[in-house]
């Protein structure tokens, strides 16, 4: 299209800058922006005014290159004939923020929301990087609904220590067994840690930032190959250049997200997520965003749709390596090619690009078989996430494709009862007891014990922390296990290769049947039926209701509490349930405010 032949009327901006109806109100408007040099022409030229919702930060250092990214953007921007302006996002970073950064996904949302709609911007560039910074903007985009394009920040280099790669997140969990072993000592685990950090951007493996960028790939909201590029390559530059560019078109256009985010493009994503070995949290985030873009996803489309999908990206966690070669081989458009070729998508549907997404994918097979493989030479089989319910809990997921061949044959191959298993459970009422009573030899934790942690949800948290990839004993880690059965109420890093039961719902601290298990209870997995079940009669579950449930901490912020107020449970997206009513408000100009 051209801008000229698809320009819409006015632009949102012009009820601000060019109103002849309220010529005071737009005085008013214009007077403060001529303080750093604006001129009025420019903001009453018609032209179209693009957000830049800047995420990068000193205290967000994941996204932190996007300080340098949105002078490219901005050059972009002016190129194709807008206006940028850009704002601060609220800041969301995943290893640092207690008592999670899970609190901050809605935060962020809410903020950014109330900011597409209160001041004059025509459409905007969503800068993402870590984890929930993808999910909050898209939430957000959907919710406002005016023309919104995903710029990836991209992940860092790829780590190394002493001559093999070590990934960001993935070496931490790594490193933390082989310490509890006595392999190594306290410096060498700082050591190795800090080297799978060796550059700006985003986690290097296959975690919940990768994952959620790749998504927003997948959804078609942002340029083709945007997402596994490294922050520092030069072609991250170029990208956040070419998007500035692509979102003035799609203001004139008026290509909004409601065009882009239908169901179908949720279901791809799904496809993806399987595909990549995509993080567990992608998930919740996956679910809060199409219910905020209005479409519903329900437990059984991830069985139905991404669980018998093979795993073709050899990276960290599920696979060997890392970021920078997953954007030589291709990044996602090269993933989704092989997916188009068997028929997996729904790729005749609008993308950001102005195309549609089978265009996008003509001529993007990989020339790297090792590190994406062909669709019909996959990794693993069936390796999207396994959907499970039962007397605990009426959802929760375990990530297939991180389960080990040793975790397979130890728990999931005995004869007549192959992918199912029985043990006991020790409960632990959040990480700090786990950590406190872990190595504790009276608990009997054996290479038969399941970890149970509860109180790591959405309300119980509060937040939902990313707690359930504990690890065994140090005893047990010297002995060579390496891995337990796990399940909680909360999530855990997408960098974890823990084949954990998790984002199990209802939680505990809502009422969840979690807040009357046992430590010594027993309870039985079974991967052929997706149940998991403790073995007592329902008569003695209703019995333990009377007792107290477990204690949760108190807020310690507001935020806390109206977190806690709002949200609903990880199965349906942990979103604040009352803000789903409101839709397209960017399409109603709010009340002039003098």
């Amino acid at each position: 299209m051209t801008q000229q032949n698809s320009k819409p009327k006015r632009f949102r901006s012009q009820d601000w800058f060019d109103n002849e109806e309220r010529i005071d109100m737009t005085a008013l408007y214009l007077e403060r922006f001529m303080n750093y040099g604006i001129t009025p022409e420019e903001l009453r030229s018609g032209k179209p005014i693009i957000g830049i919702a800047q995420s990068g930060s000193d205290i967000s250092p994941c996204n932190r290159i996007h300080l340098d990214l949105a002078k490219r953007v901005r050059d972009g921007i002016r190129d194709a004939g807008g206006i940028p302006m850009e704002f601060p996002l609220h800041p969301i970073f995943e290893n640092c923020r207690r008592p999670t950064a899970a609190l901050d996904r809605n935060l962020a949302y809410l903020g950014l929301v109330e900011i597409l709609h209160g001041y004059p911007i025509d459409a905007v560039v969503l800068t993402t990087g870590c984890d929930k910074t993808t999910p909050a903007q898209l939430m957000a985009a959907a919710t406002v609904d005016i023309p919104a394009i995903v710029l990836s920040g991209g992940p860092m280099l790829d780590g190394w220590f002493e001559g093999e790669l070590v990934g960001s997140g993935a070496a931490i969990w790594k490193g933390r067994r082989r310490l509890a072993a006595g392999e190594i000592d306290e410096k060498k685990f700082i050591d190795i840690a800090t080297a799978s950090a060796p550059s700006a951007g985003h986690c290097n493996t296959m975690g919940t930032a990768s994952t959620m960028n790749a998504i927003a790939e997948a959804l078609g909201m942002s340029l083709t190959g945007c997402s596994a590029i490294p922050a520092p390559y030069r072609e991250r530059g170029q990208m956040a250049y070419e998007t500035g560019k692509r979102i003035v078109g799609m203001a004139f256009e008026d290509l909004r997200p409601s065009q882009i985010l239908s169901r179908d493009a949720f279901i791809d994503a799904i496809v993806v997520n399987a595909a990549i070995g995509g993080s567990s949290n992608a998930q919740p985030h996956i679910v809060a965003m199409a219910r905020h873009a209005g479409v519903e996803i329900t437990p059984e489309d991830w069985m139905e749709y991404g669980y018998d999908v093979p795993l073709l990206l050899n990276m960290q966690p599920a696979g060997k390596y890392l970021g920078e070669r997953y954007h030589r081989a291709g990044g996602t458009p090269a993933i989704m090619w092989e997916l188009e070729q068997k028929g997996l998508l729904r790729s005749k549907r609008q993308t950001v690009t102005g195309k549609t997404m089978a265009e996008n994918l003509v001529g993007r097979e990989s020339i790297d078989r090792e590190m994406i493989t062909p669709f019909d030479q996959p990794l693993k089989q069936k390796a999207g996430f396994m959907v499970l319910k039962g007397n605990l809990f009426d959802f929760a997921i375990m990530k297939t494709s991180v389960i080990s061949d040793a975790f397979r044959q130890r728990y999931l191959s005995a004869p007549g009862s192959e992918n199912a298993f029985e043990c006991k459970v020790v409960v632990f009422d959040g990480s700090d007891d786990y950590h406190h009573r872990i190595n504790d030899p009276a608990l009997g934790i054996d290479e038969n014990t399941m970890l149970v942690i509860r109180g790591s949800g959405p309300v119980g948290w509060p937040g939902s922390a990313e707690v359930v990839n504990m690890q065994p004993p140090d005893a047990l880690i010297k002995k060579g296990i390496n891995a337990l059965p796990t399940l909680g109420d909360g999530r855990q890093s997408g960098t974890s290769d823990s084949p954990s039961i998790l984002n199990a719902s209802p939680e505990s601290a809502a009422g969840g049947n979690l807040a009357l298990l046992r430590t010594g209870d027993r309870v039985r997995v079974d991967l052929n039926t997706g149940s998991c079940n403790v073995l007592i009669s329902d008569e003695e579950l209703e019995a333990r209701r009377k007792d107290a449930p477990p204690p949760i901490p108190g807020n310690q912020t507001p935020w806390q509490q109206i977190y806690r107020a709002t949200v609903g449970q990880l199965h349906t997206g942990a979103v604040m349930e009352m803000a789903l009513q409101y839709r397209d408000v960017g399409h109603d100009m709010p009340r002039h405010n003098h």
